[in-house]
């Protein structure tokens, strides 16, 4: 065993965000920035002589370079274990799955999730703590203020190891064992759901198109959609990860799945169209004419989940990001479980998970899971809406509507600011957070502001803080506003602007979504002024 101690000094910015550090391919190719980074995330947590590290990634481009790195430094700081999927693949959730299955002390995980990749695009780095989930803000705080002065990483003076083939091997003193990425995941996901029902359905003919976006789940989705489901072949598009996403822009919206959206508007549409996104961990849920919003689906779930075995005892709770809608909370005042809104982060689910406060998870950006594992699941939502469906034997524009019909309808929508310099869409939440005192009781067309605040968060299972986590304006008829910075880009800011309108049962459920958002729209720009500030005189994403 041969250590290799290299000097380094600190590199500016590499403060993990809500998923981890990200930045363009450019940044991290620059000789020492992964690796300073890497070797700051193991200073922090403290290694455990011998313990198991898992490392993979979402086949992005740099993916592979970096886990070579990476399981040189692995073993240089004394882990015992390396588990790593093979050809360096394995989806964020089938990570946390792994991390948990086999005790490992946490992992690393190659991503900028939705990001584009390619030389050109984006590149991230996350750390996940032994739960399965994303590190707290105590660890990744900690991995910051160690790169603010790291002097040196270690590596193991060793030859790159085959990603390739499935097996063992040695790098120094640690075994690094190169494993099937998708065999524990649909195991899992087996256990969970009545595939035996989705079988009767897809026999009976029940269709569906599920766009892989060209990256990490398209291994997953053709072992378990058309192989153990038995959806015929060419179900699963663009399924083969790529390092460039195939030129996609892996995120699964309207506007960059509008292929598989035009499909489901069109005439010869499948009965159910979904997608995921770059590490597997996000959604889209359309069935034939019918897109489901990621605030509906999470309650839909929530309602529906006993249907599926491995929630048929029923569900503990639900757990939702702030900005996401209360169509949820709507669902667990009629199951009479506790709903929780949080900060937006998975990582604010993993404390209620692990205390069995709740059961499903989501939020507004596509993600949605369950206590199953502790992060965001894309193909998981997939499957349970296929359990859904093959149960009640009904379209999803059917369940959609006898939800609503019962529920309510929050009409919602996201628009996304992206790129926006960085002063200017600082400007406009500092000049907001100013204003937020004086709004109350403000009119604005037809809406009435009650209140407004800067949304803090205390945890219930530990006491912890998280404070500044997006700015609320709530009216009296039950609409709302919600401003937050975005902390997912590489470059710039994206400004969220979060719009709700609730219409109770009984009332105008099947109005158009722009149409039922109009007043709130025009009193967003007259709160926030964003065309005063950025000069942007519309969202680059609607949502």
């Amino acid at each position: 065993m041969t250590v290799i101690t290299h000097p380094a000094q600190p590199f500016p910015g590499q403060k993990p965000g809500t998923s981890g550090l990200r930045k363009k391919v450019q940044v991290f190719q620059q000789p020492g920035y992964a690796e300073t980074f890497i070797q700051s995330v193991f200073d922090a947590i403290g290694v455990a002589a011998g313990s198991t590290l898992v490392i993979g990634g979402d086949g992005r481009f740099h993916n592979r370079a970096v886990i070579q790195q990476a399981i040189r430094i692995a073993a240089a700081n004394g882990y015992g274990r390396v588990l790593v999927g093979q050809g360096g693949i394995l989806s964020t959730p089938a990570a946390s799955h792994v991390i948990r299955k086999y005790g490992a002390s946490g992992g690393l995980i190659l991503s900028a999730s939705h990001n584009p990749g390619g030389p050109d695009g984006d590149f991230g780095i996350k750390y996940n703590i032994a739960n399965g989930g994303p590190a707290p803000e105590a660890v990744t705080e900690a991995i910051y203020a160690r790169t603010q002065v790291i002097d040196r990483w270690l590596a193991e003076d060793s030859a790159d190891i085959n990603l390739d083939a499935i097996g063992a091997s040695q790098v120094g003193g640690m075994v690094v064992e190169v494993m099937d990425p998708v065999a524990d995941y649909a195991a899992l996901m087996e256990s969970l759901f009545d595939f035996a029902a989705i079988r009767r359905a897809v026999d009976a003919g029940l269709t569906m198109a599920f766009d892989a976006m060209s990256a990490v789940t398209g291994p997953y989705a053709v072992e378990i959609l058309e192989k153990r489901l038995g959806f015929a072949a060419g179900t699963v598009r663009n399924g083969r990860p790529l390092e460039d996403f195939g030129g996609h822009h892996p995120d699964p919206n309207l506007v960059h799945a509008h292929e598989l959206h035009a499909l489901m508007m069109g005439p010869d549409a499948p009965d159910f169209g979904a997608a995921s996104d770059g590490d597997g961990d996000r959604n889209l849920i359309i069935g034939r004419g019918r897109f489901v919003t990621p605030s509906d689906s999470l309650a839909i779930l929530a309602a529906n989940a006993h249907l599926a075995p491995g929630y048929a005892g029923g569900i503990k709770g639900i757990a939702r990001s702030m900005p996401t809608s209360a169509a949820a909370d709507r669902v667990a005042e009629a199951l009479g479980v506790p709903c929780f809104e949080t900060p937006t982060g998975w990582k604010f689910f993993g404390t209620l998970l692990d205390a069995g406060k709740a059961t499903i998870c989501g939020e507004e950006s596509a993600g949605t899971g369950s206590d199953h594992v502790r992060e965001k699941d894309g193909l998981w939502a997939v499957l349970l809406w296929l359990n859904i469906l093959a149960l009640r034997g009904e379209s999803v524009d059917a369940i959609v509507r006898q939800h609503w019909a019962r529920f309510g309808r929050n009409y919602y929508a996201r628009h996304d600011y992206e790129a926006v310099e960085s002063a200017a869409a600082n400007a406009v939440i500092a000049e907001l957070t100013v204003a937020l005192p004086a709004l109350p009781g403000r009119e604005f067309g037809p809406l009435v502001v009650e209140a407004a605040d800067s949304f803090t968060y205390t945890d219930p299972v530990d006491g912890s803080t998280s404070a500044n986590q997006g700015l609320r304006v709530l009216f009296e008829d039950g609409s709302r506003v919600v401003f937050r910075l975005s902390g997912t880009g590489t470059e710039g800011a994206t400004l969220r602007v979060y719009l709700e309108a609730y219409e109770p049962a009984g009332g105008a459920l099947d109005r158009e979504t722009d149409n039922a958002l109009s007043a709130l729209v025009s009193a967003a720009e007259s709160i926030a002024g964003i065309v005063r500030h950025t000069g942007r005189t519309a969202p680059d994403v609607v949502t």
